[in-house]
């Protein structure tokens, strides 16, 4: 795993916001057309013929009716036979991995690198000119503007000042977590009516698929996080192409919604990652303030002190107070074990007292986060929309049973989701530098992304 930070200086980074142009489309056309210029984005024709299994609301809780489901989780009959093992790196043979990068156009991909990692599983930089940046690599430069002309900005911080972009990466959090594994997390972001975005592993998604269920049906925005959650540049094209895939399947099986927003592990992505991701329908979201909740004792997680986290969120709420945060933010934060979701539920509330508190998408003015047109979310401009009516099979209500799903559950530890891309991207300007490797290092500088587009 990616889990430490080597730099040879740092210097001071000013960078901006981006001005990103979402006007989201309410059709389940083909395509996506982009104010920047960039190709259309095509909706993920080999996921259409996917049937997804009962029980799933069929558009987004809207009105002063809306049915919140809180509570035990339904029971959920699902098999995972079609699907690889669990938090390994899935085959890029199967019938179905092929046909999609039979089905991608290879001559929009930069033929980049693919990375390498230590015995460590640490990224290494030797030969890359950081200074150039010739493939806008988020691991070494912090770059959040491709420089792919077919590909857009990644979404790394929320336009408008005082917005606190609220994501949660690893979910859905499984049975293995005991009391603190979901409905936990979404039971207490009910409690406080809020939404937020859920980047999901898409082998907890198989595991925990009742979980997964009901965060669409709370009105949650859900997202990729890959299949086993590896460094996604040092997968091959293919490799990418599967990682992606499965967790799209999964999520698509799953939910019903076939979704446009992916974030990778570790913030690892380059412009040849890109490129296939948006490909396949995905637009990258990042972040640009890391509470660093992984690190903390836990399962999967390290032995960073609660109260340095404590002191990330006091200090944010602190300049946000006193004036000298000029800026939106995205926030990482984890379901990943007891440790990071009883952080969450103590500072979400402390939170809201001083930030405008939204899911990614809603900043980013993002209605329809999926390919599916009955599902429009709020937005900055429509922070109210009426045009749905929530359906659902049985979503709403909740029973004691447990899922009857079941995966392997040996996962490795997923380590962090990503760095501080300010911090490295600061390095970086200082010059090349022979390696680095990726940790979370603090600040509340914004990430650059001067490219607009559509979602």
């Amino acid at each position: 795993m990616v889990n430490s930070l080597s730099v040879q200086s740092t210097v001071a980074l000013v960078m901006a916001v981006a001005s990103i142009s979402a006007n989201a489309q309410n059709t389940t056309s083909t395509s996506t057309s982009t104010s920047s210029g960039v190709p259309a984005q095509v909706s993920p024709a080999w996921l259409s013929d996917i049937t997804p299994i009962a029980g799933n609301v069929k558009a987004y809780p809207s009105g002063t009716n809306a049915s919140i489901p809180t509570g035990p989780l339904s029971t959920v009959n699902f098999s995972t036979t079609a699907y690889p093992e669990g938090w390994k790196s899935p085959s890029t043979t199967s019938a179905e991995v092929q046909a999609v990068i039979k089905a991608l156009d290879w001559s929009k991909v930069p033929s980049s690198a693919v990375r390498k990692a230590d015995s460590k599983g640490d990224l290494t930089m030797t030969g890359y000119d950081a200074s150039t940046d010739p493939d806008c690599w988020w691991s070494a430069t912090g770059c959040v503007k491709s420089k792919n002309p077919s590909v857009p900005a990644d979404a790394a911080a929320c336009p408008q000042v005082g917005d606190w972009g609220l994501t949660y990466d690893d979910g859905p959090l499984t049975a293995e977590a005991g009391e603190w594994a979901e409905p936990n997390l979404y039971d207490f972001l009910a409690k406080e009516n809020q939404k937020a975005g859920l980047f999901y592993i898409g082998s907890n998604v198989i595991a925990a698929p009742a979980a997964a269920q009901r965060a669409l049906a709370d009105g949650h925005t859900l997202c990729v996080h890959t299949w086993s959650h590896p460094a996604m540049t040092s997968q091959s094209n293919e490799a990418v192409v599967a990682e992606l895939y499965w967790t799209m399947r999964a999520i698509k099986e799953v939910t019903g919604v076939t979704t446009k927003c992916w974030r990778p592990p570790y913030g690892d992505v380059d412009d040849r990652v890109r490129a296939i991701a948006w490909q396949m329908g995905l637009t990258t979201v990042l972040w640009d303030l890391d509470t660093n909740d992984w690190n903390m004792p836990g399962d999967g997680g390290g032995n960073l002190s609660p109260s340095t986290v404590d002191g990330y969120f006091e200090s944010w709420i602190a300049a946000r107070k006193n004036g000298t945060d000029k800026t939106g933010h995205i926030v990482l934060q984890h379901e990943l074990n007891n440790a990071t979701v009883s952080m969450a539920e103590k500072w979400l509330p402390q939170v809201k007292e001083a930030f405008n508190v939204v899911p990614w998408n809603q900043c980013f003015n993002v209605s329809h986060p999926y390919w599916e047109t009955s599902f429009t979310y709020p937005t900055a401009e429509n922070p109210n929309p009426t045009a749905n009516t929530t359906t659902t099979a049985s979503s709403s209500a909740a029973v004691t049973a447990p899922s009857t799903s079941t995966v392997a559950s040996s996962k490795p530890s997923p380590s962090s989701s990503g760095s501080s891309a300010a911090a490295i991207a600061a390095a970086a300007s200082a010059g090349t530098r022979n390696t680095v490797t990726i940790t979370s290092v603090l600040g509340m500088v914004v990430i650059a992304a001067a490219a607009a587009y559509t979602f």
